[in-house]
């Protein structure tokens, strides 16, 4: 019982749709005799919401969550055009795909960093600095080049049914920002990103 004067205590998340499943889990993990009180019935709570997120984790696949109208550039194309694309879409990187739409590579900020030379080539502010103790642009001995010049290859991709988890856990592994979607041939379908992932966990969990 609550006495006057307590601070209430948090609500849990509203709205995930707990399965009997996710109860059972969370009622096992708990050891010994379950006396029903307050402090048992929050600890079911958590190990429960714990457990559904997981299961969404499994159950939600790339085709689900994954960006379709995705900006895709050829090796061809010049790398000024690719920095133009980039950044009238607001994105850090593309795929770069051949003339069959099969994912060839990806180019992204930091490969446009490490090609220009600037040291520990990791955001706009490295690119900023090295601009500052140089003279003219450090951009400059990259103006010629093309997206196949720079493009990481190969390019890390997902089949449409790699389930959310997977996912999550190959961008961390790689230290990358996004991974594209490919079908059997190596077609690009669309592209997954760490944004994608948590709009989708907090869609999930919060509708």
């Amino acid at each position: 019982m609550r006495e006057a004067g307590d601070q209430p205590e948090r609500a849990p998340t509203p709205g995930i749709d707990f399965t009997e499943e996710d109860i059972l889990e969370a009622m096992r993990a708990i050891p010994g005799y379950l006396d029903i009180t307050p402090g048992d019935f929050k600890e079911v709570y958590r190990l429960a919401f714990q457990h559904a997120l997981e299961r969404l984790s499994r159950a939600v696949t790339a085709a689900e969550i994954m960006t379709t109208e995705v900006v895709a550039v050829k090796p061809d194309t010049p790398v000024a055009e690719v920095a133009a694309a980039m950044g009238r879409r607001g994105v850090s990187g593309v795929p770069v795909v051949d003339g069959e739409n099969k994912v060839v590579g990806v180019i992204s900020e930091k490969d446009f960093l490490t090609r220009m030379g600037v040291k520990d080539a990791k955001n706009f502010m490295s690119l900023v600095a090295g601009c500052l103790v140089t003279k003219g642009c450090v951009a400059l001995p990259i103006k010629a080049a093309l997206a196949g010049d720079l493009m990481s290859a190969p390019a890390v991709t997902v089949a449409p049914d790699t389930p959310l988890r997977d996912i999550a856990a190959l961008l961390t592994q790689k230290s990358i920002n996004r991974v594209a979607v490919t079908d059997p041939d190596g077609r690009l379908l669309g592209l997954v990103s760490r944004g994608d992932i948590v709009k989708a966990t907090m869609g999930r969990v919060a509708s």
